[in-house]
């Protein structure tokens, strides 16, 4: 291996020719969406945390990949990564917050957005205010407390740098990327299901002093989503490219995906190869749909609007590792509706798995499935 110049690493003996099906099916065996049944313990989006954002979030996650009913002691919810919801194994909660701090103050100010600026005009370095807000989030949460009380008394002990006002709520709050990325750091869980969110104190929880690198979000990344670029995992965590070429794996090897430049794990290249049969409903915030590259995902740009909607975003239909299509879901009563958008049309074989994971879904809710729409 030979350093460039960037920082990142490269083949010496030459570089590996990939084509884009052979990522598509790295991804989805990395994440295990071609599996029937597994468990807490080795499921791998675990590592990095499936999202749950929206109706169908981190359980409905899991349960695509075989994990239908975890016990809910085994798992714990924080915000982490982009501020966003996450679910991990409730035993990674120390690792996960060494993993998922900034790794250094540009770092930080990037993460917290528009909350760095008033911090930097009054002289506080951003790892020290994420600090300051984390000891007074500990010091308020003793027990359950709603997001909305916590923002309250929160405001009440804070500078005016940490403050903000809020013309929606014609209120001042706290800037919600410190509150949000300091919870984990105050040693501050969610309650799951909670909608205003609910925080809670950790029993005994002492962030881990180094990252296990299993934990390590850059690989993560690479595993799970590989190959890729420093700019590429960069965009997902919301960090500078500078500090993700510092913390670049050492056994990242390049390939090249259809004449880009990426970088995978070496462990990893054996697993190349075309994506295994099969059909998925995956949510909107899905990890395989969190990919920084969409256009490897999604080639065309109209449906790659369609599915990565700002507003309202449906989730993806996956089949033989393509995105072919959208869904969505609909309550009635004690049912759901599944409606379904493909982009092509959609021959009897492809219905029937669709519509026999409609059912899962469903079930997944509690609910009946009501009815399944697929137009030709």
């Amino acid at each position: 291996m030979r350093a460039r110049p960037d920082g990142v690493r490269a083949s010496v003996s030459g570089v590996r020719s990939v084509t884009r099906r052979e990522v598509l099916g790295l991804r989805v065996r990395a994440q295990q969406l071609d599996r029937e049944s597994g468990t807490v313990a080795d499921t791998a989006i675990l590592d990095l945390g499936p999202q749950d954002t929206g109706a169908d979030g981190a359980r409905w996650a899991l349960a695509l990949r075989g994990v239908s009913a975890p016990a809910e002691d085994d798992l714990a919810t924080a915000w982490t990564i982009r501020g966003a919801p996450h679910v991990y194994r409730r035993a990674d909660l120390p690792g996960v917050a060494a993993a998922t701090a900034p790794f250094s103050d540009a770092d930080a100010g990037k993460r917290i957005f528009d909350a760095s600026k008033p911090l930097r005009a009054a002289g506080i370095p951003n790892l020290t205010a994420l600090d300051v807000v984390a000891d007074a989030m500990r010091s308020i949460v003793t027990g359950p407390m709603v997001k909305g009380e916590m923002s309250g008394r929160l405001t009440a002990v804070l500078d005016e740098p940490y403050l903000r006002f809020c013309v929606p709520c014609g209120a001042t709050h706290p800037y919600e990327q410190p509150f949000r990325l300091s919870a984990l750091r105050a040693g501050l869980e969610l309650e799951p299901g909670t909608s205003p969110p609910v925080l809670r104190p950790i029993p005994g929880f002492t962030p881990a002093d180094e990252v296990p690198e299993r934990l390590d979000v850059v690989r993560a990344y690479l595993r799970l989503l590989g190959p890729a670029t420093p700019k590429l995992v960069a965009g997902y965590l919301d960090a500078p490219v500078k500090d993700v070429q510092a913390r670049w794996p050492r056994d990242a090897v390049e390939v090249d995906v259809d004449g880009q430049r990426r970088w995978l794990l070496e462990d990893d290249l054996d697993a190349l190869g075309d994506p295994p049969r099969g059909t998925r409903l995956l949510a909107p915030f899905d990890l395989h749909l969190q990919a920084r590259d969409r256009a490897l995902l999604v080639g065309d740009a109209a449906r790659a609007k369609d599915l990565w909607r700002t507003l309202g975003r449906p989730g993806g239909v996956l089949v033989d590792g393509e995105v072919v299509g959208t869904w969505r879901a609909r309550r009635t009563g004690s049912g759901a509706g599944v409606e379904v958008s493909s982009w092509d049309a959609v021959d009897a074989p492809t219905r029937r798995t669709v519509a026999e994971q409609a059912e899962r879904l469903a079930a997944s809710r509690g609910l009946a499935l009501r009815t399944v729409d697929i137009p030709d």
